[in-house]
C-alpha cells in the first residue's frame, strides 16, 4: 500500500536548493497510473518561502517525481519501447498486460529512459576512465576484444541541414551512429578456431564524433575488465577515425582489420584491374585470397601494381585500394592471428549493428531526431548488454 507514504512531519528538516527550509503545505492528492490501474495516493507538499520551489517527499520515495505513472508501468513501457515501434509497443502493452497507453505516451516515456540511462552511464565514466590497474593474480581475463564501427540512422530533416550525403544531389539522408562492443575468449574449439565466451558481449553507441566516442567504448571496456586482460585486440574495418582511436586508448591492443571486409576490398581491385574480363577476376581473386588468408598483403601489392591501367581514373581507384593494403598491411596478418587463436573478423560489431541499432531505428518510414536516436540507442545497449535490472535498482538505491 501507498497510503501514508510522505505524509507528515519528516525526520529531518527539508532543504530547498536555495539553502532554505521548506514548510509543509498540508497534503496534495496524485492520481498515479500503474501495472495494476489507476490509483491515487496523498502526500504532504513542501514549499520554500523564498524562492516558492516545491518538493514531495512521497515522490522521492516513490521514484514518481514529474511523472505520474509508477516505476513498474514506466519499465514495461521503456522495454516495449525499446524492442519494436511505439505502435507495437502500445499493442503489446494492451494484449500482454491489458494496459491502455498512447504510441506517444510509450515514445515519451522510452526515450525518458533511454536519456536517463544516458546520463547514469555518463555519471560512471570518469571513476571508469580514471582507473590505474595493473593485470591480477585472481580470474584474468585470457583474451580481450574491443570492436566498434559506424552505420546510417534516417534523421529528419532539421538533424542534416548542410551535411554533405550520399544522395545524387550531394544531400544526405542519415547520420552515423558510431557502435561499440567488447567481449571476451577464453578457448578455442577443436579444430581452433576461438570461441566467443557466452553471455559476456555488452554494447554502447551514440550519434557524436569519434573524439567523444573514444571515452564511451574505453570506459565500457573498462568496466568489463580491460585493465585484468592479458591480450587486447581491436577488430575493425581500417577506417581512420577507428584506428585513431584505437591508438590513443588502446595502444598496446594487437589491431586486426576484419578480413571480410580486407576481401571487398581486395575483390574492388581485381575488378578495377581486369575487368571486363570476367575470368581474370575470378582467377586473381581466388589467388589474393589465398595469399591474403597467408598475411601476404606485400605480394597482392607487388602484383597488383605491374598490372596497374594507363587510365587516370582506374589508376587513381587502384591506387588507392593498394595504399589502403599498404598502410594496414600489419594489421592484416592473418596466418599470424589465427595461429594464436584470436578472431579475425568483426561479425559480432556487424550483427550488432543489425540487432541493436538496425531493426529498430532502421525499418522503412523511420526519421530520428538526434536525441530520440541516442535515448533509444542508449535503452537497447543496457537492455542488450543485461544492464537493464541494474539500472532500475539504481534509482532506488
Amino acid at each position: 500500500m501507498i497510503d501514508g507514504i510522505g505524509c507528515g512531519k519528516q525526520p529531518e528538516p527539508l532543504l530547498c536548493t536555495c539553502g532554505s527550509r521548506m514548510e509543509s503545505q498540508g497534503l496534495k492528492s496524485k492520481p498515479l497510473m500503474s501495472i495494476l490501474g489507476p490509483l491515487e495516493y496523498k502526500r504532504s507538499m513542501f514549499q520554500c518561502p523564498d524562492c516558492d520551489q516545491t518538493r514531495y517527499p512521497g515522490d522521492e520515495q516513490l521514484d514518481v517525481v514529474k511523472t505520474s505513472r509508477s516505476p513498474g508501468l514506466r519499465r514495461m513501457m521503456a522495454r516495449a519501447g525499446s524492442k519494436s515501434t511505439f505502435k507495437e509497443g502500445r499493442d503489446d502493452l494492451k494484449i500482454y498486460a491489458g494496459i491502455e497507453v498512447s504510441a506517444k505516451d510509450v515514445e515519451r516515456v522510452a526515450e525518458r529512459i533511454g536519456a536517463d540511462m544516458e546520463i547514469w552511464s555518463e555519471k560512471q565514466r570518469p571513476a571508469l576512465v580514471g582507473q590505474d590497474v595493473e593485470v591480477g593474480a585472481e580470474n584474468p581475463i585470457p583474451i580481450f576484444y574491443v570492436s566498434y564501427d559506424g552505420t546510417g540512422v534516417p534523421m529528419v530533416g532539421s538533424e542534416l541541414e548542410g551535411r554533405k550525403g550520399k544522395q545524387p544531389d550531394g544531400s544526405a539522408k542519415t547520420r552515423e551512429m558510431k557502435l561499440g562492443c567488447v567481449f571476451t575468449q577464453t578457448t578455442t574449439n577443436s579444430e581452433g578456431f576461438p570461441v566467443r565466451d557466452p553471455e559476456t558481449t555488452s554494447f554502447v553507441g551514440a550519434i557524436e564524433t569519434a573524439e567523444q566516442f573514444g571515452p564511451r567504448i574505453y570506459a565500457e571496456a573498462v568496466r568489463r575488465g580491460l585493465l585484468n586482460a592479458e591480450k587486447v585486440v581491436v577488430l575493425g574495418d581500417g577506417a581512420e577515425w577507428i584506428r585513431n582511436l584505437t591508438e590513443l586508448h588502446f595502444p598496446d591492443a594487437i589491431q586486426i582489420v576484419d578480413l571480410y571486409h580486407t576481401r571487398e576490398h581486395v575483390s574492388d581491385l581485381c575488378k578495377i584491374l581486369f575487368a571486363p574480363d570476367t575470368d581474370e577476376v575470378v582467377k586473381h581473386r581466388a589467388q589474393w585470397w589465398d595469399d591474403l588468408d597467408d598475411g601476404n598483403v606485400e605480394k597482392i601489392v607487388q602484383e597488383a601494381q605491374q598490372t596497374i591501367p594507363d587510365d587516370p581514373e582506374k589508376k587513381e581507384k587502384a591506387d588507392k585500394e593498394t595504399a589502403y593494403l599498404t598502410k594496414n598491411k600489419q594489421r592484416m596478418r592473418y596466418a599470424t592471428f589465427r595461429a594464436q587463436g584470436l578472431f579475425v573478423g568483426s561479425g559480432v560489431i556487424e550483427a550488432g549493428c543489425k540487432t541493436v541499432i538496425g531493426t529498430r531505428l532502421k525499418q522503412s518510414g523511420m526519421e530520428w531526431s538526434v536525441r530520440g536516436a541516442n535515448a533509444i540507442t542508449s535503452l537497447r545497449c543496457i537492455f542488450v548488454s543485461g544492464r537493464f535490472e541494474e539500472y532500475w535498482e539504481s534509482r532506488v538505491a
